[in-house]
């Protein structure tokens, strides 16, 4: 029998009337009828081709093949329930594996970790570079991105979608700014990597850049840059974001919650 057409919720019914030697006490414990129960195990005895139960005065006993079977069976529901049990041990585990953006982590990220950590010191923590890492692949809790939107994640906007100019001078541009000056400048004298990179340029003199706000901010408090220019809608912002599975976990709405506290 392909373990697809395995019938777990008749066996279930079939083990709890094993137990008790009584539809009815079985019923109780299931929360269903009588009738109900009966109906599973006369399903699961043509699906087997075997009688499990006999009635005699006595009340209902087990035949010989369910006996052989029930043993077997028992087995196979503690092992289901030790493999739950691994699969939800991720909740309440202190590792997080969080993807982030390599300007975004120094800037504003970093600090907050530090700080949920000292609030937690049994928390570890592993973090992957990039904001298109897969989840999967990477067995993430939770990724930062520079988007639009969560897309299909779960998600929470970390920011208002704004950028600011930082620097002085010919526009810096990097690839979520590729054109700051417009189609019709001249093409930028510099161009960099990533939004840290742009920062990194204009503090040093050379020249103006257009970055996320959160970001330019986060240099600012570090002490980085003294000042942040104009802001400029954008339709970008960072978001946290996660599969629902993990979104829903203990540990990633805990880190969530501090990341986005006001």
């Amino acid at each position: 029998m392909k373990r697809t057409h395995l019938p777990l919720n008749a066996l279930r019914v079939f083990d709890a009337a094993a137990r008790h030697l009584s539809f009815t006490r079985a019923a109780d414990e299931l929360a269903v009828t009588p009738a109900a129960v009966g109906q599973q195990i006369r399903a699961l005895e043509d699906l087997l081709g075997v009688v499990l139960f006999r009635r005699t005065a006595k009340g209902l006993e087990l035949t010989d093949e369910a006996v052989a079977g029930l043993e077997p069976l028992r087995a196979g529901f503690l092992h289901l329930e030790d493999a739950v049990q691994a699969m939800q041990a991720g909740q309440s585990s202190h590792v997080y594996t969080i993807a982030a953006p390599r300007d975004f982590f120094a800037a504003w990220l970093a600090p907050r970790l530090a700080a949920f950590r000292a609030a937690n010191p049994d928390v570890r923590m592993v973090l992957v570079d990039g904001d298109a890492t897969d989840f999967a692949e990477a067995n993430l809790d939770l990724a930062v991105r520079l988007a639009e939107g969560p897309g299909d994640l779960e998600g929470v906007k970390l920011g208002e979608p704004e950028m600011a100019v930082v620097g002085d001078g010919t526009w810096i541009a990097w690839p979520g700014d590729p054109s700051p000056g417009g189609e019709a400048e001249a093409e930028p004298l510099l161009n960099v990597g990533d939004a840290g990179q742009a920062l990194a340029a204009a503090a040093a003199g050379m020249g103006r850049a257009r970055v996320p706000h959160m970001l330019a901010q986060g240099w600012r408090d570090l002490g980085r840059i003294a000042d942040i220019g104009a802001r400029e809608p954008s339709r970008r912002s960072y978001w946290l974001v996660a599969p629902l599975p993990q979104w829903r976990q203990k540990k990633v709405k805990a880190l969530v919650a501090y990341l986005t506290a006001p």
